[in-house]
């Protein structure tokens, strides 16, 4: 399901919900009951709950971005390194050069097209993509330069694998959610509270707060859809994170 159809069912479920229960909350007010009676109390504890679960709702959007911006550094970073094998292999004969390209292309192919849902979807990476990382280390490791060239061109080489080897271990470790459960059990339940709150307020029928309860309430829902969003570090689709193989590595066909 899209993410917008996502954020657009639950803001709309979310909104029905909170306009559902002020109309029946307002059948239950008696007819001679003052809304300024309110006490100033519950307005001041009202605004100190809206203000923390604020802060803690920044801090945890903060967070999650970080942490999606350090791991897509990451596959960058190894998509760059990829990308610098298969270019400094250009200096080596073609029988080796070939044979490093692909194993080079061949990996990268296997990241986009079956590592990346299975780590989306289970945080884990597949045993195929090590071995196919592994080949390439072989292939670049057993062969002997023969010429100053080659052998300059040797040293690049290995680290650059290497650099592949270390950005792909960050991937794996990045790869579940940033946020624990119980945080995000924190969030929802500050979220109940504090759209739970407009109620002491005594909410009218009035066209002008019952618009203000909808639009504060389907803010609430948005900001906790952007953290849920941000949570998943290499995002929701192949196609969120995944553009730095496909653009080094474009599909030959």
């Amino acid at each position: 399901m899209p993410e917008w159809l996502i954020l657009t069912l639950v803001t709309a479920g979310v909104c029905a919900l909170v306009l559902a229960a002020t109309l029946l909350n307002q059948r239950r007010v008696p007819e001679d009951d003052d809304p300024s009676e309110t006490p100033d109390v519950i307005e001041y504890m009202t605004m100190m709950i809206g203000v923390v679960y604020a802060i803690v709702l920044g801090l945890a959007i903060a967070g999650v971005w970080e942490a999606r911006g350090a791991a897509q550094d990451g596959v960058r970073t190894e998509a760059q390194a990829l990308h610098e094998v298969s270019e400094r292999a250009g200096n080596y004969p073609a029988p080796v050069r070939d044979r490093i390209r692909a194993d080079a292309r061949a990996y990268a192919d296997h990241v986009v097209s079956k590592e990346w849902q299975l780590m989306i979807d289970k945080g884990e990476l597949t045993d195929r993509g090590s071995t196919l990382l592994a080949r390439l280390r072989k292939d670049v490791n057993d062969y002997t330069p023969r010429t100053d060239r080659e052998w300059q061109t040797f040293q690049p080489l290995v680290e650059q694998v290497a650099a592949v080897d270390a950005a792909r271990e960050a991937r794996e470790q990045n790869a579940g959610p940033t946020l624990p459960a119980m945080v995000w059990l924190g969030l929802a339940v500050g979220a109940a509270l504090v759209i739970g709150l407009l109620f002491t307020l005594q909410i009218r029928r009035t066209p002008r707060e019952l618009a203000m309860a909808v639009m504060f309430s389907a803010l609430i829902v948005f900001l906790l859809f952007l953290v849920w969003d941000f949570d998943a570090p290499f995002g929701r689709s192949v196609g969120d994170a995944g553009s730095p193989f496909t653009d080094l590595f474009p599909d030959p066909r």
